[in-house]
């Protein structure tokens, strides 16, 4: 049996690992199953791939196992969950970059050797510029996950124009490149420097508020430049897994379009929150203690979580499970109410409470929570702003009106967890915390909660 033939064998089951990994990461319970079955599919197709090429000896491959495992696994336990969106943005940079990489290695890698075919340059100029705009693109999201730039939306006048000036120019730099792949074209690096400034240009009008949908469209360019890639150097294994991750990432995107209820030209174009203030909001809170808090609890029969960012900034995720499960033993009905883009990138909050291994069928949606919202004795909102700002149904001057929410105002009883009155991610105020039945609980979520786990132990 030839090399080659094992090889390809091997791409078959790499292939199916992925399509079965992918299928089981779309339910919490199973998620973590589908993530090793892919990381599984991933390690076959990495050793067949370079011992098929005969890249590296497998002495190499054994040492950049290990290194990389070491890396990974320090990372993965070093990274607090409120920057895990920020670590999501940085891997789809890393994705674009390699396959910026290999584009080039494709087009340039041969020195004197036969000229690339027209169709091998149009696949190498794809994932260099779709590489290209993922890595800076990705590093932007960064920076502005991280708040080491701005959150909020850069606009300026003629920037459309601009855009589009830049777009034309790489459109006729990635032709000409076509028409004359030689090694010592300088239409080269006009592609690579010109689709590393679209990345930036691409997401800095985007808002903090947009951000998961910018982190799961960035990954879905990851995985559309590593297609491009795999035609540029003929690897199938690499045509698959692009193709898996850019349409997986498209559909997430249009789902988190459709939660946002915004299409995703609007989401890329519209300069999210730089033009919109929405109404003064004006009112007076009623704050309440830890102990009133237990007391309203304490005689509630169906409460409702609300998770937010807040949640991760305080890593409260266990003490409300813990506070979750005395409820339950109370007689009380405990649901966790997920809004699709709530966090910072998709799924923020189900990786959180499946950490804290909060069952999932008390895990609901939206749509599932909102019908029943009024039956809700008490909504506990924890750190979450713009998902549950009743500005998006009222108010047609919000940055966000016309997004689905979920609509804890309409509860019985409201408290909100927060830090102070600050405004959320997007810079967006929320009438909410005004209500008749809101009650403000001020401080660190995690020791809020923990007082109120502490009162029904010692009730």
């Amino acid at each position: 049996m030839s090399l080659d033939l094992i090889a390809n064998l091997a791409y078959i089951v790499s292939a199916i690992l992925f399509i079965f990994g992918l299928k089981m990461l779309g339910s919490p319970a199973t998620a973590r199953k589908g993530n090793g079955l892919s990381a599984v599919g991933m390690l076959i197709a990495v050793v067949a791939g370079l011992t098929d090429q005969g890249i590296v000896s497998y002495e190499f491959i054994v040492i950049g196992l290990i290194v990389g495992a070491l890396l990974g696994s320090v990372s993965a336990r070093l990274v607090e969950m409120t920057s895990m969106p920020e670590m999501v943005a940085l891997f789809n940079g890393s994705g674009g970059a390699a396959s910026l990489l290999v584009g080039w290695a494709a087009l340039y890698g041969g020195g004197d050797a036969a000229p690339v075919s027209t169709f091998i340059a149009v696949t190498v100029i794809l994932a260099i510029l779709i590489g290209g705009v993922t890595v800076t693109g990705s590093l932007l999201a960064y920076g502005k996950l991280s708040e080491r730039i701005g959150s909020g939306a850069i606009v300026f006048t003629g920037q459309r124009v601009v855009n589009s000036l830049l777009l034309a120019g790489l459109i006729g730099s990635s032709v000409m490149l076509a028409m004359d792949p030689s090694p010592d074209s300088t239409w080269f690096y006009a592609v690579l420097v010109l689709s590393l400034l679209l990345g930036v240009m691409a997401v800095i009008p985007i808002g903090g508020a947009d951000m998961p949908v910018v982190i799961s469209l960035l990954n879905s360019y990851s995985g559309i430049a590593a297609c491009a890639a795999g035609f540029a150097i003929g690897n199938n294994i690499l045509i698959v897994a692009g193709a898996l991750v850019g349409a997986s990432g498209m559909i997430l995107t249009n789902i988190m379009c459709k939660a946002m209820n915004r299409s995703l030209s609007n989401v890329l174009f519209s300069g999210f929150g730089a033009v919109k203030q929405g109404k003064a909001i004006e009112g007076e809170v009623k704050p309440i203690s830890v102990q009133d808090a237990y007391y309203i609890l304490e005689a509630a029969g169906n409460v409702c979580f609300v998770p937010g960012y807040g949640m991760a900034v305080a890593q409260a995720q266990h003490v409300v499970k813990e506070l979750g499960e005395l409820l339950e033993k109370n007689g009380c009905e405990v649901t966790y109410a997920i809004h699709p883009v709530a966090g910072r990138m998709p799924g923020h909050m189900n990786v959180l409470l499946a950490e804290a291994d909060v069952p999932y069928e008390q895990l609901l949606e939206m749509d599932e929570i909102n019908p029943r919202i009024e039956q809700v004795d008490v909504a506990i909102v924890i750190g979450a702003n713009d998902v549950v700002n009743p500005s998006a149904r009222n108010d047609p001057d919000s940055p966000i009106y016309g997004m689905p929410i979920i609509n804890v105002d309409k509860a019985k009883t409201v408290f909100v967890l927060k830090r102070s009155m600050a405004s959320g991610f997007s810079g967006v105020d929320n009438p909410l915390f005004f209500n008749e039945n809101t009650r403000m609980l001020f401080g660190d979520a995690k020791t809020s909660i923990g007082g109120v786990v502490s009162e029904f132990g010692s009730s």
